[in-house]
């Protein structure tokens, strides 16, 4: 194998007999090119080398031109320039940094003079590919961070209500987006509190986001009022009833709202969400969907599934936009499936979506339990990608109420992680 890959650039006046006969008595490859085809020349055609040769003729800037465009595609090559009369024309060459030879072009000399130009050649290829690998470990290493981020704000246990069951499952992916789910008690453990939610692009930015707005989500609905009296409804009727835990959910989602577009819509982050406030005694429950999927209400009996549809914008996008409240009941048997756009959109090696269609038909049938919708819904997602790359975050929360009572229960699919 050639020690040495040498282009020598095919310009007026060609290369002296002497020179080449060095050149192959050293065993160099000599790929021949015009300055044109390295300067304008399909990329996918440019030659890797470790040395350029040229004629002292030959214009340096144009030269150094053709380097630059070789180092981007296929590493740069030490140029070296020759001349056997014109030595006048080396000074621009050398001034740019190009190496030369002159006569006597001896064997020795010429292979000495080549191997090093070589080994310099090797050299920045190294140096270019140590700074590569370091430029993906960072980005490693901020994945890393992100990923740890995230998992320090995923509760590690789940309250659960006597006569009720939770079931989550999540699953980042490789480049971290930003869903997060919550459960927490409110009005002193009379209403459970749930969001699920998806901060939008990826990476220690989302998750850092992520962070702050689940922060500011559990701490004004913790420490706001027990009781507001609401306006129903998503048909606009203007009765008025009174819906314990209905303040909490309005003033978290309205008061993180204008703090994020406020203080950080410059960034261009912002959250789709599902806030739900459930009365574990009635089974009523009231939400805010800010922008997100629309949840999925199974029924007990195997009715076509409920979508709870959006009530308001995505988190920090609209200054002072208001958020309406929607209703549902969860009975005895039905499965509340909340989750996020990982699950339709997880994608398949050719590229196809799983869908809604798709999930519409896994869910149909009665629900046995929270944890054998979100084992199946799981089971779908990663046959249907396969040998793909996980796109995107997976996370999916069951609400079950069993029809009879079983105790609480909290637990999650194969695939919880939350660490």
């Amino acid at each position: 194998m050639p020690s040495t890959t040498v282009i020598i650039l095919d310009e007026y006046p060609p290369p002296p007999l002497e020179l080449l006969g060095a050149l192959g008595e050293m065993g160099a490859e000599l790929v021949p090119r015009t300055l044109a085809e390295l300067l304008a020349g399909p990329l996918e055609e440019l030659p890797e080398a470790d040395v350029l040769l040229a004629p002292a003729q030959a214009d340096g800037e144009a030269v150094r031109t053709a380097v630059r465009r070789l180092r981007r595609w296929a590493g740069a090559p030490i140029v070296v320039v020759w001349t056997v009369t014109e030595f006048a024309a080396l000074e621009e060459h050398v001034r740019i940094g190009h190496d030369y030879l002159v006569p006597p072009f001896l064997p020795a000399l010429v292979g000495a003079r080549l191997h090093s130009c070589s080994e310099r050649a090797g050299l920045g290829r190294t140096l270019r590919e140590a700074d590569a690998r370091a430029e993906l470990m960072g980005y490693e290493k901020e994945l890393e961070i992100g990923r740890e981020i995230q998992a320090g704000f995923l509760p590690e246990s789940l309250p659960v209500p006597e006569g009720w069951e939770i079931d989550v499952c999540f699953r980042p992916a490789r480049q971290v987006a930003g869903d997060f789910y919550d459960v927490f008690e409110l009005s002193r453990g009379r209403r459970l509190a749930f969001i699920v939610a998806d901060v939008c692009d990826k990476g220690v930015g989302a998750a850092l986001f992520m962070a702050l707005i689940r922060s500011l989500l559990r701490h004004t609905a913790e420490n706001s009022g027990l009781q507001h009296l609401v306006a129903a409804g998503r048909t606009g009727n203007s009765r008025r009833i009174p819906v314990v835990g209905a303040t909490p959910l309005l003033n978290a989602v309205t008061a993180t709202n204008g703090y994020l577009t406020r203080n950080h819509l410059r960034q261009g982050y912002f959250a789709t969400l599902f806030f739900g406030v459930l009365d574990p005694l009635t089974g009523s429950l009231v939400y805010i969907n800010g922008g997100h999927n629309p949840p999925l209400l199974l029924d007990a009996d195997g009715g076509e599934p409920r979508a709870l549809e959006v009530t308001g914008p995505a988190v920090g996008v609209l200054p002072d936009c208001v958020y309406t409240l929607g209703y549902a009941q969860v009975n005895p048997g039905d499965t509340l499936f909340v989750f996020t756009d990982g699950v339709p959109e997880a994608r398949c090696p050719s590229g196809g979506f799983l869908g809604d269609e798709r999930m519409l038909q896994l869910l149909s049938g009665p629900p046995v339990s929270g944890r054998e919708v979100v084992q199946r819904m799981d089971t779908a997602v990663r046959e249907h990608t396969g040998t793909a790359e996980q796109h995107d975050d997976v996370t999916m929360l069951a609400l079950h109420r069993p029809r009879a009572a079983r105790g609480p229960h909290a637990g999650g699919a194969d695939c919880q992680v939350v660490a």
